[in-house]
């Protein structure tokens, strides 16, 4: 093929077509490089994928644009490819891509894969977990000695109730923590577990951390526990994310100190050739989850919407600014908004701007909503039409 490069990859033979495609406008890293990298750090970028059902999330214009999310493999593929059909609560059902080898791995890179997005399940037994996943999201403004400040709180809860906890980078704003668990539990009830997690650090670290799960009531770093979902797969490690920034495993004594700003594919790829990989420890510790839904039940329930049941009523004054398809045309209606309520706009802090990441069909969109708590009532500006409203669904439902 012409244009093409053929890189060995796990005693395969895979092509990297248009392997010059510039992939990071900001730093002139190609798809080759990152091919390049994820073979150079493979031994640890398998172990975050290996055996996994895996989402493909395809930049396929280079970070600087939207990515879409590809669940079902594609028809033509190399018949190397392994998939495993993986069924969503919605009842739908998809044959995702398995992480088996690094020729996998290159593979999807190829398809214009940033991240890789594996599922918390191996195959053959893709119903029951085996890992306990703790993704710490700050709210704006937070600093990153109170996100590590949360994460030890996890570290110390997640190993007074048995488990071995292990940390990375996310090579975003946030923080993973993963804790090896026996196969054998249910989605819910590994997402049980990973509440109370959340609602012990919340309780141990009081506004610093939140289990709350309505942005809008957020203060400090969310421990998101609803990433043990069925249908929710996170970054795994060895990442490397739209930022430039890898999702970098960490030994616990290097938490304290870390700056993840700095772990590039470059300095990444010469740790891990240097120290090797700091989750190979991983294998052989996995752990059990009866002392967490223990600690479930003598937590008990969250209290119930005082209004009563059905939908759930906001607590907090907001209104929303824009539904939009690409994020800078979401930005844009945001400053367009400031622009007419200055006065209200100048007393919002960053926590206000709740800006949220929503996944279409097969595609994300941005959903920007304002908190006014603190504009007085007098000063609050009205819900206004919305400058851009994209519709995700058109053209998907009955009768469209």
């Amino acid at each position: 093929m012409p244009g093409a490069e053929i890189v060995e990859a796990g005693g395969r033979e895979v092509t990297i077509t248009n392997p010059d495609r510039v992939v990071f406008p900001s730093t002139g890293h190609t798809k080759l490089d990152l091919v390049r990298y994820y073979l150079a750090v493979g031994g640890g970028a398998l172990r975050g994928v290996a055996d996994r059902p895996t989402v493909l999330k395809r930049f396929v214009h280079g970070v600087d644009e939207e990515p879409f999310f590809q669940k079902r493999a594609p028809a033509k593929r190399p018949d190397w490819i392994e998939v495993a059909e993986f069924r969503y609560p919605s009842g739908r059902s998809a044959e995702e891509v398995i992480g088996r080898d690094l020729a996998t791995i290159a593979w999807c890179v190829n398809l214009g894969c940033v991240d890789l997005n594996p599922h918390s399940v191996r195959f053959p037994d893709i119903d029951h977990p085996d890992e306990l996943r703790v993704d710490l999201d700050p709210v704006p403004g937070v600093p990153w000695e109170e996100i590590i400040e949360v994460a030890l709180q996890a570290r110390d809860v997640l190993t007074e109730h048995g488990l071995t906890p292990f940390p990375k980078t996310s090579g975003s704003r946030g923080f993973h923590v993963y804790a090896p668990i026996t196969p054998g539990w249910t989605y819910p009830q590994v997402r049980k577990a990973a509440e109370a997690v959340a609602r012990e650090v919340e309780s141990r670290a009081p506004g610093i951390a939140t289990s709350h799960w309505w942005k809008e009531e957020r203060q400090g770093v969310f421990v998101d526990f609803n990433q043990n979902a069925r249908d929710r797969t996170t970054v795994s490690a060895y990442s490397v994310r739209p930022t430039g920034r890898v999702s970098t495993p960490l030994a616990w004594d290097e938490v304290p100190g870390c700056d993840p700003e700095t772990y590039t594919m470059e300095v990444v790829t010469a740790r891990f050739e240097e120290r090797g990989d700091p989750w190979a420890a991983m294998d052989g510790v996995e752990g059990s989850l009866d002392s967490l839904l223990a600690l479930s039940k003598a937590q008990g329930p969250r209290p119930k919407n005082p209004k009563g049941a059905g939908r759930r009523e906001p607590t907090m004054p907001l209104i929303e600014i824009a539904r939009a398809e690409k994020k800078d045309d979401a930005v844009k209606a945001l400053d367009n908004w400031k622009g007419r309520h200055p006065e209200a706009a100048a007393l919002l802090e960053p926590a206000d701007v709740l800006v949220d990441s929503m996944r279409g069909r097969s595609s994300t969109w941005t959903r920007i909503r304002i908190n006014l708590q603190h504009v007085p009532e007098d000063l609050r500006p009205p819900q206004e039409p919305l400058e851009v409203d994209f519709d995700p669904w058109a053209g998907l439902r009955p009768g469209s």
